[in-house]
């Protein structure tokens, strides 16, 4: 299920997502080649930040790009549903197949998917049962990674000791307030528009409700009991294991819910 490579053809959504990647691509060459480096080298800062800037990066775009390629949860053309949980399954209006309660259809994708939460242009992809975790990393480390890129921006100007100018490429030195400028502007509308998503997709997961769900108001048993947020987070992240949800590069092992319990609304 989380093996499956799921890939949306969509010019808008190829265009969003290139423009993250430029981003990142932006800060993660210049941030070190215009600050850490430099400072690296005359004593400023140790390797310990330039590894932990490196390590942000690397962990937000590999989020980022398994999100963008990972099945969401689509559902078959024929599924095999259980005798016992029939009753749990509904008829999509749209593409005419059974799927399970909470399961939406992506108008973009023109299929269903499992646990919905809402189609995603910056990834490219819907966000789901199947990929829901990794696209709470992608905002837990893009905004790791905005505010690093900010503190390093402010340190470069008001803490940090001048730096020599004269083993620094040209045009480095000659467009250096413009790069930062560049970099600062960027983080903090990247680290203000992924904040408030961050918040959203975490009281979502903390009240076991998608986005949808709270689109269209149509949770119908509002009543029903609430499970801990330590069982709903793990359900979301495959695992019970709390340091394996802040890693990326694993495969989820979904938990064996009954539908009567996780898709009762």
């Amino acid at each position: 299920m989380g093996q499956r490579i799921h890939f949306v053809v969509d010019p808008q959504g190829w265009c969003c997502m290139g423009l993250i990647i430029l981003v990142w691509l932006y800060n993660t060459v210049f941030i070190p080649k215009v600050i850490l480096f430099p400072h690296y080298e005359e004593g400023n800062i140790s390797v310990v930040a330039v590894l932990c800037y490196y390590f942000c990066s690397l962990f937000c775009i590999g989020s980022l790009l398994r999100a963008s390629v990972a099945d969401p949860g689509k559902l078959p053309e024929n599924p095999k549903i259980p005798i016992t949980e029939r009753e749990y399954w509904e008829l999509c209006n749209k593409c005419n197949m059974m799927r399970p309660k909470r399961s939406h259809h992506c108008s973009r994708c023109g299929h269903c998917v499992r646990r919905m939460d809402h189609h995603c242009p910056w990834i490219n992809n819907c966000v789901g049962e199947d990929n829901h975790w990794l696209f709470l990393q992608l905002c837990f480390y893009t905004q790791i990674l905005s505010s690093y890129t900010l503190i390093l921006d402010f340190c470069h100007y008001y803490y940090f000791l001048p730096l020599k100018k004269e083993n620094w490429d040209v045009f480095v030195f000659r467009h250096e307030l413009a790069l930062l400028r560049i970099s600062t502007f960027m983080g903090l509308i990247i680290l203000g528009g992924i904040s408030r998503l961050f918040y959203t997709q975490l009281m979502g997961i903390f009240t076991d409700t998608t986005g949808i769900e709270k689109m269209s108001n149509c949770c119908e048993d509002i009543s029903r009991p609430r499970k801990p947020w330590q069982q709903t987070f793990s359900e979301v992240f495959g695992t019970h294991w709390k340091i394996l949800w802040f890693i990326p590069f694993r495969q989820r092992q979904p938990l064996r819910v009954p539908y009567h319990f996780a898709n009762h609304v």
